[in-house]
């Protein structure tokens, strides 16, 4: 299936700015796969504190940001429309690159099972196909 612009990810979501930190869905196999982007802007709220004379994006809102690619794939599906995507937990969580103002934040999730409303996902995402970050992302719709 092909991708989603941000008016579309609005209605699949309920996620808004400052907080919405999917920019475009590239593709998409709704409860299986999802890859898309985030693009890492100079004038984001978090980094005139995070850190002034060094930006960085937080590592909890790189892991969030494959949260929310992940909830947009589950929630794609008819079955799971109005719904909410929440996380239930996180684990293997590793950060190996950092990802600064300007960089385009490439997120990739697939699903790994789900039953009785909780799933468990793999996640990653790139910064120019260099790893940034990994996890596995546990969810419970709600």
């Amino acid at each position: 299936m092909s991708g989603f612009n941000k008016a579309q990810i609005k209605k699949i979501i309920p996620h808004r700015e400052p907080f919405l930190l999917v920019d475009e869905v590239i593709e998409i196999k709704p409860g299986k796969k999802i890859k898309a982007i985030k693009e890492v802007k100079e004038q984001e709220y978090y980094f005139e504190g995070h850190f002034p004379s060094n930006p960085i994006m937080p590592g909890v809102l790189i892991v969030e940001s494959m949260a929310q690619a992940g909830a947009i794939s589950l929630l794609a599906l008819p079955e799971h429309k109005g719904k909410i995507a929440l996380f239930a937990g996180i684990d293997r969580v590793r950060f190996k690159k950092l990802v600064k103002p300007g960089d385009r934040l490439e997120l990739e999730v697939e699903c790994l099972q789900f039953r009785r409303g909780v799933g468990k996902a793999r996640a990653t995402a790139k910064v120019d196909g260099q790893l940034a970050c990994s996890a596995e992302i546990m969810f419970a719709l709600q």
